[in-house]
């Protein structure tokens, strides 16, 4: 199959054309292009599919609930441009995270066709500060090693976060790298020296950057300057609700690999009105969803979108394009995702001159954006 148009590859855009087969990108034919002259001339924009590693829901369905639920929010998010992403899980009693897992273990082997691939699970909590919750529900609890290789043995645990000022934490981060997890920093009252530690014993990011985190104040930087001073990877959720742009301009210029995630809820793709997060019952107005008291309570954001707000703060379009895909597949260890080249997954996204999507393939399959 043959894809035409600006193709934006690690070199660079190029002006051709992208041959694919069997799932993988076989070749990339054409003249290169500056990034400049690709956004005004181009009337195809071909860039690597979205990457999203904080998903909790899309569609009216959420990663806590059984059944094929996953399938169908893996469904709606593709339909917006995320070829892969993580299913995301809230602090809950262990047993209906064991519930969760066992829905999600078979959908992150398998790829129903019109959907994006489930890479695996981000486990959120419940290994957090009780102090700092955000919108998860108060269920959190000690950290544990067996625990978590239990819960790895229903679906694959691809992130953890924690809070390392919680007694016992900081010590297990070490062990849990040893294990094939990637550990990151979130839900945490935990001060800027935490933080260094926590990186240190081998953390390797911080869960929605400046939310459920403590701040950054010149004389007590917290775990908010930990990041802005340390971090090579974090998320950030780019819906300008959660983060003020300036803010988001500042870890921008701070954190190299800097990448976006939606931290979507089932709200995503839906009308006003309440939906399940967890155990919780959100509302979706006024483009936020939060719970009964106000707390923001994930978001409504889709991986597109992401996308353009970060060209309406100015940048580049290759640069954001890295933001929402490139550094989320390196921080996970993905070299055959995130990028268009020979050998790769042929995960694209298509758009217009406005950013607004045309086509999506995920691993060859192009997918139907009649209903999105």
């Amino acid at each position: 199959m043959i894809l035409e148009g600006h193709i934006l590859t690690p070199q660079g855009f190029v002006q051709g054309r992208l041959v694919h087969d069997a799932g993988r990108v076989l070749r990339i034919e054409g003249k290169p292009v500056s990034a400049e002259a690709a956004r005004q001339e181009a009337h195809h924009l071909v860039l690597p599919g979205f990457i999203d590693l904080h998903v909790h829901g899309g569609g009216g369905a959420d990663t806590m609930e059984a059944g094929d639920a996953i399938a169908h929010i893996a469904g709606m998010h593709v339909k917006h441009g995320t070829t892969a992403m993580l299913a995301t899980t809230m602090t809950a009693p262990m047993g209906e995270i064991e519930a969760a897992m066992q829905a999600l273990g078979p959908a992150c082997h398998s790829r129903p066709r019109g959907t994006a691939r489930v890479l695996g699970v981000h486990l959120e909590g419940p290994y957090i500060n009780p102090g700092k919750l955000g919108a998860q529900p108060d269920f959190a609890r000690a950290t544990s090693v067996d625990e978590i290789l239990g819960l790895h043995a229903l679906a694959p645990i691809r992130l953890i976060t924690l809070a390392p000022e919680v007694p016992g934490n900081l010590e297990l981060i070490g062990p849990l790298r040893e294990a094939g997890f990637r550990v990151q920093i979130g839900h945490t009252l935990g001060s800027y020296e935490d933080g260094v530690a926590a990186l240190a014993q081998g953390a390797g990011g911080f869960t929605h950057l400046f939310n459920a985190m403590t701040g950054l104040h010149h004389r007590a930087p917290g775990m908010a300057g930990a990041a802005l001073a340390h971090a090579q990877y974090s998320e950030i959720i780019p819906d300008l609700l959660h983060v003020h742009p300036g803010a988001i301009r500042v870890a921008l210029r701070a954190i190299p690999c800097l990448y976006c995630v939606t931290d979507s809820t089932a709200a995503a793709g839906m009308p006003d009105g309440d939906y399940r997060l967890g155990r919780h019952v959100v509302t979706k107005c006024l483009g936020g969803v939060r719970l009964a008291d106000g707390t923001l309570a994930g978001s409504t954001l889709t991986m597109d979108q992401a996308l353009r707000n970060l060209v309406s703060l100015g940048l580049a379009l290759d640069d954001a394009s890295r933001r929402v895909s490139t550094h989320a597949a390196d921080y996970l260890g993905l070299p055959e995702r995130g990028r268009l080249q020979p050998g790769s997954f042929a995960d694209t996204v298509v758009l217009n001159r406005e950013l607004q999507l045309q086509r999506v393939t995920v691993e060859g399959e192009d997918i139907d954006l009649a209903h999105a």
